[in-house]
C-alpha cells in the first residue's frame, strides 16, 4: 500500500521561505514521477510542480516559477519543494502525488496517490 506524508508546513511571513518534504513508502518509488499541488479555500487543486522519475525533468506553474524549486532523493523515497519569497497568495494546503507513470504531468487525473497536505500560511 503506497502512503505519503507531507511535512514542513507552517507560517511564514511574506518573503519568506519554506521546504516541503514528502517521504513515500510502499511502492518503486524511483520509478514514477512525483508532483505538488496546492488547494487554497473554496479554490479547486492546482498544479505547482512536478519531477520525472529519474529527476531530470522538471516543471512549474508560471505562478511559482522562479521561487519555488522541486527535487527528489530516490535513495530516501522522498520528493521536496522549496519554496522562497512566498506571496499571501501562495497560501493553501500543499499536497503530493506520485505519477501513474514516470513522466509527470500537470493533471490531477495523472496521479494516483496523493498525501494528506500540509498547511502553508504566508502572512503579508
Amino acid at each position: 500500500q503506497v502512503q505519503l506524508v507531507e511535512s514542513g508546513g507552517g507560517l511564514v511571513q511574506a518573503g519568506g521561505s519554506l521546504r516541503l518534504s514528502c517521504a513515500a513508502s510502499g511502492r518503486t518509488f524511483s520509478s514514477y514521477a512525483m508532483g505538488w499541488f496546492r488547494q487554497a479555500p473554496g479554490k479547486e487543486r492546482e498544479f505547482v510542480a512536478y519531477i520525472y522519475w529519474s529527476g531530470g525533468s522538471t516543471d512549474y506553474a508560471d505562478s511559482v516559477k522562479g521561487r519555488f524549486t522541486i527535487s527528489r532523493d530516490n535513495a530516501k523515497n522522498t520528493v521536496y519543494l522549496q519554496m522562497n519569497s512566498l506571496k499571501p497568495e501562495d497560501t493553501a494546503v500543499y499536497y503530493c502525488a506520485v505519477g501513474k507513470g514516470p513522466f509527470g504531468s500537470t493533471f490531477l487525473d495523472s496521479y494516483d496517490y496523493w498525501g494528506q497536505g500540509t498547511q502553508v500560511t504566508v502572512s503579508s
